[in-house]
């Protein structure tokens, strides 16, 4: 055997026989760069909302990562990605984790890894409309007509949930989520399919806006802190941190003060 050959094959050998712990994966390395790189579309109150006023992230995902970097000792780095361009933007390797209002759902899960929920039983998706048509809208067979204009965001569940459901409206993709509600105020469009947390909030804001199915929502779900499948320590050390902010009570606070869940 040519003496090359032979020195390949025993370091492949070599190599069989180290440890696990030889490798040095994610958590490792961000460790060792000093930050934690998260990806947020920044669009989403009350979960991740890039306050133009202050430039500062604002929500309950941007509390939650920084809890995540504090617990690392290292530093936060805010990644800006949008829904159509997320799960590209994570499996290229352009941030580390993603927390942006992220639906914990069967095709996330098969495609990526997807942490333990918070916000159980809260989440669902539902409507903002204008509050003098909200006796209009109580079903999805009052919002399923060509004359009712539905406005979406594109590259998330809320555009899946609008093709799927809705075959007579007409729906209106629109790149910029946070201005929706305004839109739907001022008679752009009709309806903006959302979610609970979120009409919840722009309600609040806007006193021409209503929720009218927002105790009925059309779905049920939680979200989950989004990652790269195949490290699974790293998946087992966001599960651990939420898992230590649920026991000693900080995720109930965060998620009375922004999901208003009592």
């Amino acid at each position: 055997m040519p003496m090359i050959k032979r020195l390949i094959i025993l370091l492949m050998a070599a190599a069989m026989m180290l440890p696990c712990s030889a490798y040095a994966g994610r958590l490792q390395d961000i460790v060792a760069y000093g930050a934690i790189r998260v990806g947020t579309t920044g669009d989403y109150i009350p979960m991740s909302y890039l306050n133009p006023a202050t430039n500062k992230y604002e929500g309950i995902d941007a509390e939650l990562s920084k809890i995540i970097a504090d617990s690392l000792g290292v530093r936060l780095i805010y990644v800006h990605t949008t829904w159509p361009t997320l799960h590209n933007d994570l499996k290229n390797d352009k941030f580390d984790i993603a927390l942006c209002g992220i639906s914990r759902n069967y095709a996330r899960a098969r495609d990526m890894a997807m942490s333990d929920a918070y916000g159980e039983g809260v989440f669902g998706k539902t409507i903002l409309c204008r509050k003098a048509d909200a006796k209009k809208f109580m079903s999805l067979e009052d919002i399923d007509k060509p004359n009712v204009r539905v406005m979406i965001n594109p590259g998330g569940t809320n555009e899946k949930f609008a093709h799927a459901n809705l075959k007579k409206a007409q729906i209106i993709v629109y790149p910029e989520n946070a201005a929706i509600p305004g839109m739907i105020s001022n008679g752009r469009a009709d309806i903006m399919i959302t979610e609970t947390v979120e009409a919840a909030r722009y309600i609040e804001i806007d006193s021409n806006l209503a929720a009218p199915l927002i105790s009925k929502p059309f779905t049920r779900h939680s979200c989950g802190v989004l990652m790269q499948k195949g490290d699974q320590e790293f998946l087992n050390y966001i599960n651990f941190v939420i898992a230590e902010i649920k026991m000693d009570g900080t995720l109930k606070r965060l998620e009375e003060k922004y999901l208003k869940v009592k």
